[in-house]
């Protein structure tokens, strides 16, 4: 955007200020003043210019009901002289752009040096012919004239490999960002807005739409362009995006007309004609202003080492682990320019690191760390040896025309050393993990889940928890009327009409017809002999599929009272759970037409309709024992029960429609139907699948219990006779909350382990719930919670879980921009598809750990022990740059895209706090390694013996290849290779070909590099230091190779306990967990839920104490039947930490075990047992500077170890 600066878009402006001649009585000016106006202000200059809203329609040449009559020509000419509805996307890197990126690594940089150093000095010869001879004859006999004019060759290769890796990487990010591009287009396109043309309502593409059409507004919308109210209901808009206000800001045409683009509509409905749309409207400008700024920024951000680009795709490289973020649906709308983003992206994103990018960051920087150390010393010692054998023990002097000799050596040393560096540090893991996640998010498109934040399908894999929607998610969400009661009758099916009084009906059609949404239809079937088509609110339709039932029509209606002749409306809002129509009759009274849940709706009720309809008293009793006949029964078979209800009001006095709570009450019941919403078929095998891979699922419904728990029975959430919850929104409140009516984590802690359905539950049930879990201690590990919402209100939610879902179809424009991850089809199952995928992006990165590991750790191994003792790395710079690019790039393509298997379902989640790298893939790659060492030692040692060849040590400075080396070389990367194939199973499976034809491009590149190496072996020559090898040598590199497969068997008969070390790469401890943004957040809104936690620990040291002297006067009881036999193992009790004095913690980190195995608890409760005086030496209120003090004097009383009675009775 910052290439068309603000000045064209005023010259173009400029040029149409003519336009009023084009036909249009206003130009874009205009109309861009008008829309910077608020409130009265708005509405007056309204009057003043264009006599109202009429008067702007007028010139606009719209009507306010039919909208655009839609002819082609006129729309081209609109978006000619007013712009079309789309901001332009920034500008893509372009492909040398992203070269230049990729050559900012540091280790390609290193070794450019290196390597123009090397070439530089091999075009250098010293002045004295014969210098040359006598410079350091420590090594081997003097070069042939050929050989010298090759020293280039090395340096050269070099230069040439780094080239390749960064056309590599370059490639890779280049694809990534057009993938990126393309979901971003394909997430634009989706969203429609419903407009009026030729006085029919149509769903168009948001970019289509122009200056002039009428838009219809419904709660949940995100506004696509700007516009002035022509009508509203009772309509309330977020403008926190614009404005940083959170308050909802009512909207009416004579008050405040004005609804600015990228706001949320929170409540009610309307229509609006647009009067600015793409870069004219509000969000537009804000991003025209933010296009200059963002090329600045982004200069002084790439200092910083990330580059976020404002509001297109953000691409953060976290240490090495790259973690990409796609910005907010609405690229092209946005209105994601308010002060809270900004906030956020200062506090990087949206949560914490994802599970796996913390592990990764952690490890790379532990890889990167060790290799570092071993090239130094590799270098060092190589110096050191060429200086005292030179030196020292041949006694030379240094000669001035030697210098550049000398130089080369070390030149030379140099780069074996930074080829160490280069094969020890993993750069590979970025790009497996980058490959992986947009493998499995392309073929996730597939599964109906669109991925909005890359690390999002990787969280899934570690979900623990599922907290889902009831509605339209387990069920189908094609709602149908099967029973009611009327006129005193419950009826099982639904009556014939002959069988109700005329009046009755009567009530019962024109409520529900003009007390529902009119954007709400059934349309006729698709295909002949399919279901009728459901359009709009479902509710809503399963009632109007009753009155369609009834043999009567909702249209006529409809028509005779048109939308804008209501005269109040009160929408349907999550506090309400009740909407109802006002409209005045022919003799001047108002009649209101009511619906909604039915307990909440009869409690309003004091009449009731009898049989011949008329109404009849409604006392309390007969409330509760219609509850007890008529609702619970419908509600335990499944069905949701609504209450259809009407009130007349004198037109004399004008009742004060503002006051709710009069207005809403005393009203007369006219039927309560039952609707059926059923469950998907292929829920209940889902659910099973989830549960059965460790996830709860649990359900939150705004519905009734009775029906919820119907529904969830159906869908196998609860089984009959297991000890589970189900409460609703109230009780659930009553037992979370204190007397302040703060929630305390520690009761939350009681309620959430069993609860499995949340009925009646209002949104911000629904966020408390997932924070509580998310914020729990009680279970060693953290939950990873995923949530799926369809609703405006869902957004807190949706936000604050670790993986949000919204609904494709049903969800609404906010609960989408909250998402992670879209759901296309509505349909739970695809949820258990996405813990598969990202379960399957966890072993990708595992396997391909597994490998690349091996690969480190036997390459800097030779390389470290070949230097130190034959002055030479026995793999040359060049191979081990090959070496590199098998490791790196190819076996992170081939091991990123293995397809997941339903096995993966099979197992618990990881967790975060286990290791990256498990203890059975810790014993494949030292068991691995180990044997590839064993046989390079022996071919670089005896090699020349076995073989019958010259012997390639001690080779002097620009020697010939040696047969000897290459062998070396080529049965390495053999056992690479077949290494890759051991690589594709980390639980230790017998089986490593199982479903390896599955996967093409595993195939494709195992067979692509052998061919490469032997093109290498064979025709590399000088350059990659390699002599062609004779039919036999190569039959016996690949039979040392075959060895990997077999090797790879007698690893997997060690059983795993026998090793119990080496376990703690690339772990998170809790510090870790929560990175400082975090604590600072939470800083900025007190949390309620934060200070019950600081509470709940206060508790847990307590209780800790209390178990202390408890356990104490059980060991003393204990001690005396041990006196003959030995003491039993101390770690099992805290009373042992705690007597002896060393193992008081006075560590101000937390020592979380880094170890999957049963050390854990005792760790654990060394952990906690540090003196309870301090409790913040160990829970994470350090981390947000909170400093709490115990009264120890409280303490003391409830848990002195001096009264070990007291806190005995206290357990018994």
């Amino acid at each position: 955007m910052g290439d068309m600066s603000n000045s064209d878009f005023y010259a173009k402006n400029q040029r149409n200020e003519d336009n009023h001649a084009a036909g249009f009585g206003c130009s874009v000016m205009e109309l861009r003043s008008l829309m910077e106006l608020r409130g009265t202000e708005a509405v007056v200059k309204l009057q003043e210019d264009y006599t109202g809203v009429e008067g702007l329609c007028k010139r606009l040449k719209t009507s306010p009901t039919e909208g655009l009559a839609g002819a082609q020509t006129d729309l081209d000419k609109r978006r000619e002289i007013y712009g079309k509805n789309l901001i332009p996307p920034k500008k893509p890197k372009t492909f040398l752009q992203l070269v230049w990126e990729a050559l900012q690594d540091v280790t390609l940089i290193i070794l450019e040096i290196a390597a123009l150093i090397s070439l530089g000095l091999s075009f250098y010869h010293p002045p004295g012919e014969s210098g040359g001879e006598f410079c350091a004859t420590g090594k081997g006999g003097v070069e042939d004239e050929g050989e010298a004019d090759a020293g280039w060759i090395e340096g050269a290769a070099i230069l040439l490999s780094v080239v390749c890796v960064v056309l590599v990487t370059a490639f890779n990010d280049w694809s990534k960002e057009k993938q990126f591009r393309g979901l971003q287009s394909r997430i634009e396109q989706e969203q429609k807005f419903q407009v009026v043309r030729g006085s029919q309502v149509i769903q168009l593409p948001v970019s289509d739409i122009v200056v002039g059409d009428i838009a219809q507004i419904k709660y949940g919308d995100l506004l696509p362009a700007d516009g002035v109210l022509i009508q509203g209901n009772d309509l309330k808009i977020d403008e926190s995006s614009l404005t940083g206000e959170s308050d909802h800001v009512k909207k009416c045409a004579d008050m405040d007309p004005m609804l600015l683009s990228g706001t949320h509509v929170m409540e009610g409905s309307g229509r609006m004609v647009v009067t600015a749309v793409g870069v004219n409207s509000q969000t537009g400008i804000i991003f025209t202003l933010l296009g200059a700024g963002t090329e600045e920024e982004e200069k002084i951000e790439k200092k910083g080492g990330a580059v976020e680009d404002g509001h297109q795709n953000t691409v953060k490289k976290q240490d090495g682990a790259a973690a990409m973020e796609m910005q907010p649906l609405k690229s092209a709308e946005g209105g994601e320019s308010d002060e809270k983003e900004k906030k956020k992206r200062v506090h990087g994103s949206k949560k914490e690191k994802s599970v796996l990018q913390g592990k990764l960051t952690k490890l790379a920087v532990q890889i990167g760390k060790a290799g570092l150390l071993m090239s130094a010393i590799t270098v060092i010692i190589l110096v050191l040896y060429f200086a005292i054998d030179n030196f020292v023990m041949q006694k030379q002097p240094w000669m001035p025309e030697c210098t550049p000799i000398y130089v080369q050596y070390f030149v030379k040393f140099f780069i074996i050393g930074v080829t160490v560096l280069v094969v020890a540090v993993p750069e590979g893991l970025p790009l497996a993990v980058t490959i992986s996640l947009a493998y499995s998010v392309k073929k996730m498109m597939k599964d109906n889940n669109l991925v909005r934040h890359l690390d999002a399908c990787e969280t899934m894999g570690n979900a623990t928890a599922i907290c889902s929607d009831k509605t339209g998610t387990l069920t189908t969400n094609r709602m149908t009327a099967v029973q009611c009661y009327m006129g005193d009758v419950h009826y099982r099916e639904i009556p014939d009409p002959g069988a109700l009084s005329p009046k009755l009906l009567d009530l019962l059609v024109n409520s529900i017809s003009l007390n529902s949404a009119y954007t709400t239809k059934i349309l006729p079937p698709d295909k002949e002999g399919g279901l009728p088509k459901q359009v709009g609110n479902k509710t809503e339709c399963g009632l109007l599929g009753l009155v369609l039932d009834l043999k009567r029509d909702y249209q006529p209606i409809r028509n005779q009272i048109p939308e804008e002749k209501l005269y109040k409306v009160y929408t349907f809002n999550s506090s309400r759970k009740s909407m109802s129509t006002v409209i005045k009759l022919s003799d001047g009274n108002f009649r209101m037409y009511s619906k909604g849940a039915s307990e909440i709706v009869l409690k309003k009720c004091n009449h009731i309709l009898n049989e011949v309809g008329e109404p009849r008293v409604f006392r309390p009793r007969d409330k509760d024992e219609m509850v007890k006949k008529v609702i619970e029964p419908m509600a335990c078979e499944g069905l949701r029960t609504i209450c259809v209800a009407y009130r007349d009001f004198s037109g004399d006095p004008e009742p004060n429609w503002d006051d709710e709570t009069s207005i809403l009450n005393n009203l007369t019941a006219i039927c309560v139907v039952g609707i059926e919403d059923p469950v998907r078929p292929e829920v209940p095998d889902a659910i099973l699948k989830c549960q059965r891979a460790g996830i709860t699922v649990r359900m939150v419904t705004g519905d009734n219990i009775n029906t919820a728990r119907a529904i969830a029975i159906k869908c196998g959430i609860i089984h009959p006779g297991e000890d589970f919850l189900c409460i609703d929104g109230k009780e659930f409140n009553r037992r979370i909350r204190n007397e302040k009516g703060e929630v305390e984590q520690e009761r939350m802690d009681k309620v959430w382990p069993k609860l499995r359905v949340l009925a009646r539950s209002s949104p911000t049930d629904k966020h408390t719930l997932v924070k509580g879990i998310i914020d729990s201690t009680i279970a060693d590990q953290r939950q990873v919670v995923a949530v799926t919402g369809d609703g405006t209100n869902d957004g807190p939610a949706l936000k604050k879980a670790d993986v949000g879902f919204a609904m494709g179809i049903a969800g609404t424009d906010v609960a989408k921009e909250a998402s992670d991850i879209i759901l296309t089809d509505d349909n739970f199952s695809s949820i258990v598809k996405a813990v598969m995928w990202g379960r399957n992006v966890y072993d990708s990165i595992s396997k391909f750990l597994q490998f690349q590991l091996t690969v480190n750790v036997v390459a800097v191994i030779v390389a470290f022990t070949g230097a130190c003792i034959t002055q030479d790395s026995p793999l040359k710079a060049v191979q081990m740059l090959w070496v590199n690019l098998i490791m790196d790039t190819f076996a992170s393509l081939a091991l990123a895209t293995e397809p997941p298997t339903e096995s993966l379902l099979m197992r618990k989640p990881y967790g975060r706090n286990k290791p990256l790298i498990s203890s059975t893939m810790t014993k494949n790659i030292l068991g691995h390694g180990v044997f590839q060492l064993i046989i390079i030692f022996t071919l670089l040692f005896v090699g020349e013996k076995i073989f019958d060849i010259d012997s390639g040590r001690n080779a002097p400075l620009n020697s010939p290849p040696s047969e000897h080396y290459t062998i070396i070389f080529n049965t390495f990367v053999m056992m690479q290779l077949f290494n890759e194939i051991n690589a594709r199973k980390i639980h230790g499976e017998r089986n490593v070909f199982d479903g390896i034809f599955r996967n093409p491009i595993f195939c494709s590149i195992v067979f692509g590099t052998f061919a490469m190496q032997i093109v290498i072996v064979q025709f590399g020559g000088k350059p990659f230091s390699c002599q062609p090898l004779n039919l036999e040598k190569w039959m016996w590199c690949v039979f040392l190779g075959l060895g990997e497969l077999v090797w790879g068997q007698v690893i997997a008969t060690i059983p795993n306990s026998r090793l119990r070390f080496l376990r703690r790469a690339g772990q998170l401890t809790r510090k870790d967990e929560l990175p400082e943004e975090d604590a600072n957040e939470d800083n900025e809104e007190i949390d309620h839920a934060e200070r019950e936690l600081r509470r709940g620990q206060i508790l847990w040291f307590r209780g800790l104490n209390r178990i202390q002297t408890q356990i104490r006067v059980v060991n003393a009881f204990r001690s005396s039947l041990y006196e003959g036999l030995e003491k039993p193992d101390p770690r099992s009790s805290i009373h042992n930490f705690m007597t002896h004095p060393e193992f008081r913690i006075e560590d101000s980190t937390p020592n979380i075990p880094l170890i999957d195995d049963t050390d854990d608890d005792s760790a654990r409760r060394r952990k906690y047992s540090s003196q309870p005086s301090s409790p913040n030496k160990n829970n994470n209120a350090i981390d947000s500077g909170i400093n709490l003090t115990i009264d120890t004097s409280k303490s003391a009383a409830s848990s002195s170890p001096a009264s070990p009675l007291h806190s005995l009775e206290t357990s018994l």
